[in-house]
């Protein structure tokens, strides 16, 4: 079995898979769109993202200019849907000038339906925050910001290679909080020479200042990064698996929901944007190296464009950014979903099945039930659900559906 330190939890996000499909779609799913900021002040030694340290000015201008483009070029394949999120990841999106951002923002509402009450979210870094930038971001459509703090100790931000420290990370909280009424806050845990006791302070120092949201994800060394290079010395299994027991106990002390792998909200504030994810729903991604996931009437596409910014810069010069895309087959579309929807300790419904992947449920009821007599979900005529130990050993019970 997998092993508990190894529980998948990534942030979300996908790889283009090959082939073609035949599927019968009744409604499209719902549409996300998601917009990629590649460039930060240093990379991190953990970060596996299509990240680019800064050298000089940003091309802030023509890089809008080319997500704008490239959003043109996509409308076809999502026309007249409305969008219900907008996420502008990176990178370190805070980076951008508001000017750049207002422009940006600007241009995606004239080009596609924004649903009214939109969630509209920019990732930020505490190394990169000013009080009048964020209140700029807000007035420019941003509503909701999830701020990467990581961890409030300063020997462990510094072993994370990140270019805040303790104090940057509070004031950054403490003006988020002030200018958004929608905020999460990353935590990282699991990390180099961390012990249970700091790990818990880290999550008690963010229940203190009680964002709407929070997210901890357990630190691990992902490949092509410096990490996985020249790995750090971190907590073993049983160190891990004492402090994702007591985060999850903090957490839930105090009234946050723990209701996906490493995230907890309060009441009526879980992440709209990642639950789309989750729930295997449709996204729209522009910007380099950003990836697609697009529902038609009887097939399913992923897309994925440049990685390096100069390229897809150079794209847009000529006139066209060329995201490469292929169909996602049916044997590959019940092993996407799982992946997915068993990252949701509540699980889903069985019907989402059906209406996310156009695909009838006896798909996957063998492996269904192969997973319920090992004790890794249960469920009803409604819904299917992880248990404790499939939560535990999440990997093993996404395995048990991939092709």
């Amino acid at each position: 079995m997998t092993t508990r330190s190894s529980l998948i939890t990534s942030r979300p996000g996908g790889s283009p898979l090959g082939g073609h499909s035949s599927l019968q779609f009744q409604t499209l799913p719902p549409l996300s769109l998601y917009i990629h900021i590649p460039w930060c002040v240093r990379k991190c030694p953990y970060c596996d993202f299509n990240s680019h340290e800064a050298r000089g000015e940003l091309p802030e201008d023509e890089y809008v200019a080319a997500l704008l483009l490239d959003l043109e070029a996509a409308l076809p394949r999502v026309w007249g849907r409305p969008v219900l999120t907008v996420f502008i990841g990176g990178g370190t999106p805070s980076l951008i000038s508001v000017r750049a951002l207002d422009a940006l923002l600007a241009g995606v509402r004239a080009r596609l339906p924004l649903a009214a009450d939109a969630e509209v979210t920019l990732e930020a870094n505490p190394g990169t925050v000013e009080a009048e930038k964020f209140a700029g971001f807000r007035a420019a459509g941003v509503n909701r910001l999830s701020l990467g703090i990581q961890s409030f100790n300063d020997r462990h931000l510094k072993a994370l290679g990140r270019i805040h420290g303790a104090a940057e990370a509070r004031r950054a909280a403490e003006l988020a909080l002030r200018i958004f009424d929608n905020v999460n806050l990353d935590l990282m845990y699991a990390l180099p020479g961390q012990t249970p006791d700091e790990a818990a302070a880290d999550i008690a120092a963010a229940i203190a200042y009680a964002p709407p949201h929070l997210s901890a994800y357990h630190l691990t060394l992902e490949p092509n990064t410096y990490f996985h290079r020249y790995p750090p010395v971190l907590p073993d299994d049983d160190t891990v698996a004492e402090m994702q027991d007591a985060l999850e106990a903090q957490l839930t002390a105090v009234g946050y929901q723990h209701y996906e792998t490493a995230a907890f909200a309060r009441a009526g504030r879980r992440s709209k944007h990642n639950l789309n994810y989750w729930m295997f729903g449709d996204y729209l991604g522009i910007g380099a190296g950003a990836h697609s996931k697009i529902s038609f009437k009887n097939k399913c596409l992923r897309e994925s464009r440049a990685r390096q910014p100069k390229t897809y810069l150079a794209q847009a010069a000529a006139g066209a950014v060329i995201p490469e895309s292929r169909d996602i087959t049916v044997a590959e579309l019940p092993g996407e979903f799982m992946m997915n929807a068993l990252r949701l300790n509540q699980g889903f419904e069985l019907s989402l099945f059906a209406a996310r992947t156009g695909l009838e449920l006896t798909h996957i009821l063998p492996t269904l039930d192969k997973a319920e007599t090992r004790g890794l979900l249960t469920r009803d005529y409604q819904r299917a659900v992880p248990t404790p130990l499939g939560r535990r050993f999440l990997n093993d019970l996404m395995q048990l559906f991939l092709p």
